[in-house]
């Protein structure tokens, strides 16, 4: 009827007020993700200095990077082996470490914090500053080594260890995954165990029949999450070795940079990185699609 009022719709002013919350984040997300994205796609199709003006080029930067780029071989080269060398390390320190944070032991969170520090500080200029001072020829590592009559051992400055030592400092940040990996053993049921003591089977069948399967799941996103930060691998790097002894630690990330802020050649380090993105792409949809074979869902 006429001058009836309509009923309060308050879904209507949450979803409102909700969209305001989100605004700021996607802004954020759109000026200074999407934005530089597409930018960068663009740029990619250029020969671009930062000194002059772009010029498109078509796929002249991506037939160069294949065909002519003798260190863009070498730097993917080597990236990969630092990936197959600093996931499985990390994953496997992470998740034996959780095993053992899972424990119902006195001052459990006090070890827990303890471990998760790494991340927390393990990652800067300064952390890795330290490392290159502890890992030297007269560092604290090798005069630890001449205790036993080890060493001196060359971490840093001998081609054929540089790379696996820099793959061991990576993965003593294992905090994050560790953390997640707890929070999943904290979801297994702890039904599923008791079953298994009473068909007799042991702590370390109970591991690989109950525990492995019910975390199956966060170890797909643990090793997902593991190889985009081991492609992107830089910081290490750049500070310890720059790149060598002799190259054997050029990974590609750093490659990108000095293409970019040495070279001065933004279109074509702009390439290199959507490059490093369809293969970081290729790896996880690799993943992701072998995953139904081993990931296990509830449902």
């Amino acid at each position: 009827m006429f001058g009836e009022k309509k009923p309060f719709d308050s879904g209507k002013y949450k979803n409102k007020e909700a969209f305001l919350f989100l605004l700021p984040w996607i802004l954020g997300v759109l000026l200074f993700t999407v934005g530089p994205m597409i930018q960068s796609l663009w740029l990619s199709f250029t020969d671009y200095s930062i000194y002059s003006e772009a010029k498109f080029i078509g796929l002249q930067n991506f037939i160069e990077m294949f065909s002519e780029d003798r260190m863009f071989k070498h730097s993917l080269l080597i990236t990969l082996r630092y990936v197959f060398l600093f996931v499985p390390i990390k994953l496997i320190a992470a998740l034996l470490i959780a095993v053992l944070l899972n424990q119902n032991v006195k001052g459990m969170s006090v070890y827990r914090t303890i471990y998760y520090i790494p991340s927390i500080v393990g990652a800067g200029i300064a952390m890795a500053v330290t490392w290159k001072i502890v890992l030297s020829r007269d560092g604290f590592v090798n005069e630890f080594l001449r205790i036993f009559g080890l060493g001196p051992f060359d971490f840093l400055t001998n081609p054929k260890m540089s790379l696996t030592t820099l793959a061991l400092m990576g993965a003593w940040q294992f905090g994050s995954a560790m953390v997640v990996f707890l929070a999943a053993l904290k979801q297994v049921p702890r039904e599923l165990y008791e079953a298994g003591d009473i068909d007799g089977a042991g702590k370390v069948n109970q591991f690989y029949k109950i525990t492995l399967p019910m975390i199956s799941s966060t170890i797909l996103f643990n090793l997902i999450m593991g190889i985009i930060n081991a492609f992107q691998v830089f910081t290490q790097v750049s500070v310890i070795t720059n790149g060598g002894p002799a190259d054997s630690t050029y990974v590609y990330m750093l490659h990108l940079y000095r293409t970019a802020f040495e070279s001065h050649r933004m279109g074509y380090s702009s390439a290199l990185a959507w490059v490093l993105t369809f293969i970081i792409l290729a790896f996880a949809l690799v993943i992701f699609k072998s995953s139904q074979k081993w990931v296990y869902y509830e449902n």
